[in-house]
């Protein structure tokens, strides 16, 4: 028996960002908007826990216990009192170490797949818990759609929205660890008041409406400074999408990869062939948002 999940990519349209906690944290507002890129997790039983993949960058995907995949399977297991003999394999679609949750988004997948191969009838309130402690992003990942999240993100309110946005992400060669971001953005306000982070009522209205311009100008990320501080080419990628028709440009999450606000589907397209061209990123993609979170898509009840 197998179960297949598809799970999307995220884009952060406001990440707000406080100054670290004694924990090592950061408290956020983040604004997350799920995107139609996907990835899919097909858990089979199995002898053993063992994690393939499968997709661009896939050799850059870790395949122990480390995986996230592998660690929902793990923590689902522990608390149903089963063992986690079954071959996760992740056929990757979303750009890897991109700031765009792939790796959250396999953890969720995972969870949800695990969850409805065993027929271990957890409640939503349940895996949510568990996405909490497998990772910030991962409970936005099960969720889907869009959602504010507060405290280290894991705390989701989910938000209206009023039509589809259509982006363009620009994915760099090689990736940026979120880690050394939150370190670089720490060094970097190290003298800085850092306001407590706040959600944007500019921003929430603009995806209520559905209105793109307003969205456009009300895109934020506390941490782009820090992404080019440790990536200066990625300010090029960024200039290249706004000359192509950007409405606005902004480094996705962590980053590298950036993402490219357009007009409507036919300015996406437009903005992706040019950004392939320019020579300032690997390639380019375009997905519409929002979309759906994790969801069975073959196998289960």
């Amino acid at each position: 028996m197998s179960v297949t999940v598809r799970v999307p990519a995220k884009v952060n349209v406001q990440l707000a960002v406080g100054a670290a906690r004694p924990d090592g944290f950061h408290d956020l507002a983040n604004v997350f908007l799920a995107v139609g890129l996907y990835d899919e997790v097909t858990v089979t039983e199995a002898d053993e826990l063992r994690v393939t993949c499968s997709g661009p960058d896939a050799a850059q995907v870790p395949l122990d216990r480390t995986n996230l995949a592998a660690r929902a399977a793990l923590a689902l297991a522990e608390r149903h009192g089963r063992d986690a003999r079954v071959h996760l394999h992740i056929a990757k679609d979303i750009p890897v170490a991109g700031g765009m949750a792939g790796g959250s988004a396999d953890g969720a997948g995972a969870l949800l797949a695990c969850d409805a191969l065993w027929g271990t009838g957890a409640s939503r309130d349940e895996l949510l818990g568990i996405c909490a402690e497998l990772g910030s992003d991962v409970p936005f990942s099960l969720v889907g759609g869009a959602a504010l999240g507060t405290g280290r993100g894991e705390r989701l309110r989910p938000l209206e929205v009023g039509g589809a946005f259509h982006w363009v992400f620009a994915v760099a060669d090689g990736g940026l660890s979120t880690p050394a971001v939150y370190a670089e953005f720490d060094r970097l306000t190290a003298q800085a008041d850092v306001p407590e982070p706040a959600a944007s009522e500019d921003l929430l209205t603009a995806l209520a409406k559905g209105d793109v311009h307003a969205l456009a100008a009300a895109l934020s990320n506390d941490l782009q400074p820090a992404a080019l501080s440790l990536r200066p080419s990625l300010a090029a990628t960024l200039a290249a999408g706004r000359a192509a028709g950007a409405l606005a440009a902004l480094v996705s999450g962590s980053g590298p990869t950036t993402a490219f606000l357009a007009p409507d589907a036919t300015a996406a397209t437009e903005i992706a062939r040019a950004l392939q061209t320019s020579g300032t990123c690997r390639t380019a993609r375009t997905a519409a948002s929002p979309a759906p979170g994790a969801t069975v898509v073959r196998g289960g009840s």
